[in-house]
C-alpha cells in the first residue's frame, strides 16, 4: 500500500541543497516531520525555518560530516539523544566526479567511495532495525542513471552508484514483509551544485530540476506495489534496458559514445552534495 506521509518522520542526508532540499519541501507539503542532515548549518537552519513556518511540521537539523568513520552510528545516537523516532530514511548525500581515472587524486577517490558507499551502508545499518518495526515507512537510497552501466570518464562514480543500486535491491528482498518499503531511486541528469562546479559541457541536454526528481520520487513511494528500484524518468529505464541486452564489450563502447566520455576525460574536482 502507499505510504502515509503524514505519519512519517523522515531523515534526509544531503538536505541543504539540490534533490535533498527539494525532497524535504515535497514531503513537508504532505505533513512529514523531518530530520535534515548536511554539513552546512546555515542552509539547514534556513530550510528548517521555511518548512516549519510554511507547513507546520517538526524539523530537526543535524550538521554532520558523513565522511567520517562511524558517521551513521553517531547520527543514530544523536537522533536518539534528541528523542526523535525516525520512521523513514533517504540516503541522498553523495559526491560526484568525472575525468580520466589515471588523472584523479587517490585521496579524492577515497573520499568519494567513503561517502557514496561506506557512509551509506553505515547509516543504513544504523537505522534499519528501527525502520523495519512495522511503521509503514521507507528506506530510499539515491543511486543514479549512471548505476546501470560502466561509464568511461566517470568510472569510480558510476561504480559507486552501481553498488548502491545492487545493495538496495538486495535489501528490498531482505526486508519484504517487514512493513518497510525499500527503494533504490535513480535520478538522471539533474541541475545541482555538482554541475555548477564542473560545468555541463559533455553532458548534453535533458537536465531535470531537483524538484522534478523529488516529485518523481514521491510518486514512486505513492505506488501501491513496492518495487526494488525506480528511475526519475522513462528515458533512463530505456537506456538501462538496452545496456543489459548488449554484450559487455558493446555495452561499454555504446555507453562511452552516448555519455560523451571523450569530453569527460579532463581533470575534474569532486563536489559533495
Amino acid at each position: 500500500m502507499a505510504v502515509d506521509h503524514s505519519s512519517q518522520t523522515t531523515l534526509i542526508t544531503g538536505a541543504s541543497s539540490g534533490i535533498g532540499a527539494a525532497l524535504a519541501r515535497r514531503l513537508a507539503e504532505r505533513g512529514t516531520d523531518l530530520v535534515l542532515v548536511a554539513r552546512r548549518t546555515e542552509r539547514l537552519d534556513a530550510l528548517a525555518t521555511e518548512l516549519r513556518e510554511t507547513h507546520g511540521v517538526r524539523v530537526e537539523t543535524v550538521p554532520a560530516d558523513l565522511g567520517r568513520p562511524g558517521a551513521g552510528r553517531d547520527l543514530a545516537a544523536e537522533v536518539d539523544r534528541r528523542g526523535v523516532r525516525v520512521t523513514s530514511l533517504v540516503n541522498n548525500a553523495g559526491v560526484g566526479s568525472d575525468g580520466a581515472f589515471a588523472d584523479q587524486d587517490p585521496a579524492e577517490l577515497e573520499a568519494l567511495l567513503t561517502l557514496n558507499v561506506v557512509a551509506l551502508v553505515d547509516i543504513t545499518r544504523a537505522f534499519i532495525d528501527r525502520l523495519s518495526r512495522g511503521q509503514g515507512g521507507y528506506l530510499v537510497n539515491i543511486a543514479s542513471a549512471a548505476a546501470y552501466q560502466p561509464i568511461p570518464g566517470m568510472a569510480v562514480y558510476a561504480a559507486s552508484k552501481a553498488f548502491v543500486l545492487n545493495f538496495t535491491e538486495a535489501l528490498w528482498w531482505e526486508t519484504r514483509g517487514s512493513g518497510l518499503r525499500t527503494l533504490a531511486f535513480s535520478p538522471g541528469l539533474t541541475r545541482s551544485e555538482f554541475f555548477d562546479a564542473i560545468g555541463t559541457e559533455g553532458y548534453g541536454n535533458g537536465f531535470q530540476t531537483p524538484d522534478e526528481v523529488a516529485q518523481a520520487l514521491v510518486r514512486a513511494l505513492d505506488r501501491r506495489r513496492s518495487v526494488p528500484s525506480a528511475v526519475s524518468r522513462a528515458s533512463t529505464a530505456v537506456s538501462a534496458g538496452l545496456s543489459r541486452l548488449l554484450g559487455r564489450r558493446t555495452a561499454v563502447s555504446a555507453t562511452a559514445r552516448m555519455a560523451g566520455s571523450a569530453a569527460l576525460m579532463g581533470k575534474r574536482r569532486p563536489v559533495t552534495t
